[in-house]
Formats: structure tokens, C-alpha cells, sequence
């Protein structure tokens, strides 16, 4: 019986000692798996780092340049070109005016008055754009040239324009090459009086006009007279000159037709407890927030450049980067590689 017992026991030793070396071999196969995909892992990150790298310092070379054409003009516009998406698409709300470390401190004089005015879209003109804080002994033209528009990197400069106010004109013409935009309006009442006519009392009172008219009367002017328009220089107007009503929409005209409504909101004397610097003024409290694309290839930088009917590009409208643009379209020569699609100026998106 013994001996029975001891030869059962023997096959289960060696099925434990098998058991054992299966055990060790599966181990030492799986931690071979496991090395082999951490070296394979390692190599996709340093691959990775390396393109990372590449890519780093092309964009920030500024002296690249591709030959016979002018991808990147200067540093200044290559960094520009690398202004985060983060600064220049948030919408601002400014708490304190940076620009007073930067200007001269001009201490402000009691009792002044502060205006809050208002710029709204020119296509929306339901969409508030931008808000200044503004000082009355400040002229029009020092709000004039912190307005923004797309429409004055779109289009040629154009120096002229024009606020109306009340029955004002209020023109630009510091620039000799300026035109009065009010001329070929003012023309226009004195020539064409009762085409004017007509259209005054559709902008007053629409159909509630022709009722009004029968009586002889209209808001307390009778039915056949115009308002008498005058002209004056901007530059030479400050906003504690101007006759307006708080509230009330007043037109900024530029660039030919580009019309945004302005308000001028509020109106206060200036507190010690606001910005006391008066060279920080006309202050920025709002600015929409605008919604800039990245470049469609790279997907790094802000797109300058929008192409339609583009047979090469990846998407239609395709936008590109400055850089992404002149590699895909143009030879080392400086010359097109194919001319059958269009090409745009891009800035930004309108307002959503």
C-alpha cells in the first residue's frame, strides 16, 4: 500500500513542478511583451518631441523665407502670426488700464464729466462691439481712431468719415487726402427737396405720417419742412460741445458706407475713485469677443489667408496660415503653381 501511495504521489510532483516552469515562462514571456511595447511607446513620444521640436523652431525663425516671395515679411509680422488664439478672441472686460504704465501720467482736473458710449455692428446692428469710458474735454476724433472695424483692414485706408449727431456733420478732414462725406448728402436735400421730403417722413413716422401731415403737422414741425443739417470739423469738436440726447442711436460713417450706430449711454462726473490718468482715455470697458480660425493645414496658427474653388486645398472655403498659404501655392521662384481660385484677406469671423 505504501508503495501505491508513494507512486500516485510522484505524478503529482512533477504535474506541480510543470505547473511551476509553465508558470515562469508565461512571466517571462509577458514582461518581453511589455518591454517591447514600452520601446515602442518610447519611440513614438521621442518621435513625437522631435517633430515637436521641428516645428518649434520653424515657426520661430524669423529670418525663413521662401525664395522670389515674401512668406514671412519681417519678425514683427511672424510674431504676430503667433499670437495665441486665447488673446485675441476673448472678450475683454478691462478692470484697469494697462496703457497708463506705458504713457505719461497727465493728472485729471475737477470737475470733468465722463461719457459712456456705445459702438455697435455694422451688419448686426443689434450686436454691441465695443464700450469707452470717455472724457468731455476729449475730441471726436480721439474716439474715432480707437474705434475697430474689419472693414479698415479689409478695405484701402480711407481716412474720412463722419459722426452725425443730432442735425450735425461731424467730419474728419485732418488728412489732406479726407472727403467730406456730407457734401453729396447736403447736395442732395437742397436739389432733390421733395424726394428728400418723402424720404424724412418715412424715417420720422412711417404711416402714421400721412395722418399727422393732413393735420398740418409733424412732431411740431410742419409737414413740409426739413431739418437744417451743419457741418463742423471733428477735430476741432469736444464731447462737452455736442447737443445729444442719452440713449439715443447717432450714426459713425467710414470707408464710403461702412454705418455703425453709436450711443452715447451715460454721463457722470468724474469720481475719485475712476482712472485719474487722463492719457489713458478714451478706456476700453468692452470688446467683443471675435471668433478667429486656425489655419486648416497646420492647425497651429491664426489663419490670414481664406481660398474658394481651391483644388488642392483640403476644404472649401479652405484657411490658411501665412506660411501654410505660400508652401502649398506658390513655386521657389516666387511664381503661382495654379491660378484658377480665389483669394481672400481673412480676419476674423462675423459676430455669432
Amino acid at each position: 500500500m505504501s508503495d501505491d501511495r508513494n507512486c500516485k504521489k510522484k505524478p503529482r510532483r512533477r504535474k506541480g513542478r510543470e505547473t511551476n516552469n509553465h508558470t515562469v515562462e508565461d512571466k517571462k514571456v509577458f514582461w518581453s511583451y511589455i518591454a517591447k511595447k514600452v520601446d515602442h511607446f518610447k519611440k513614438i513620444k521621442e518621435k513625437q518631441y522631435e517633430d515637436k521640436a521641428s516645428v518649434t523652431l520653424h515657426s520661430y525663425n524669423p529670418s525663413l523665407k521662401i525664395e522670389g516671395c515674401r512668406a514671412v515679411k519681417s519678425s514683427s509680422r511672424t510674431m504676430e502670426r503667433l499670437k495665441p488664439l486665447r488673446s485675441a478672441s476673448s472678450a475683454v472686460k478691462v478692470k484697469s488700464c494697462s496703457n497708463s504704465s506705458i504713457q505719461d501720467h497727465i493728472p485729471e482736473h475737477h470737475p470733468e464729466v465722463v461719457l459712456t458710449v456705445e459702438v455697435y455692428h455694422n451688419v448686426k446692428n443689434w450686436i454691441k462691439t465695443q464700450e469707452f469710458l470717455v472724457l468731455g474735454r476729449q475730441s471726436l476724433t480721439e474716439l474715432r481712431d480707437k474705434i475697430y472695424c474689419s472693414t479698415d483692414h479689409a478695405m484701402r485706408k480711407d481716412p474720412s468719415g463722419y459722426f452725425l449727431i443730432e442735425d450735425t456733420f461731424y467730419n474728419d478732414l485732418r488728412y489732406p487726402s479726407a472727403l467730406d462725406y456730407s457734401e453729396p448728402i447736403l447736395d442732395w436735400f437742397t436739389n432733390s427737396t421733395h424726394d428728400a421730403l418723402q424720404k424724412w417722413e418715412s424715417i420720422l413716422g412711417g404711416a402714421n405720417m400721412q395722418k399727422k401731415k393732413k393735420l398740418g403737422v409733424v412732431d411740431g414741425l410742419k409737414g413740409s419742412q426739413l431739418p437744417h443739417y451743419r457741418t463742423i470739423d471733428m477735430h476741432k469738436t469736444k464731447f462737452r460741445d455736442l447737443k445729444f440726447r442719452l440713449g439715443a442711436g447717432y450714426l459713425y460713417c467710414h470707408q464710403g458706407d461702412c454705418r455703425h450706430t453709436i450711443v452715447i449711454r451715460d454721463m457722470q462726473l468724474l469720481h475719485l475713485e475712476d482712472v485719474q490718468n487722463s492719457a489713458v482715455y478714451p478706456i476700453l470697458l468692452f470688446q467683443l469677443k471675435l471668433h478667429v480660425r486656425k489655419c486648416n493645414v497646420c492647425r497651429i496658427y491664426r489663419a490670414t489667408k481664406v481660398t474658394v474653388d481651391d483644388k488642392y486645398a483640403p476644404e472649401n472655403p479652405c484657411y490658411f496660415c501665412e506660411q501654410c498659404y505660400y508652401l502649398l501655392h506658390y513655386e521657389g521662384n516666387g511664381s503661382l503653381h495654379y491660378q484658377d481660385f480665389k483669394v481672400y484677406d481673412y480676419h476674423h469671423d462675423q459676430p455669432r
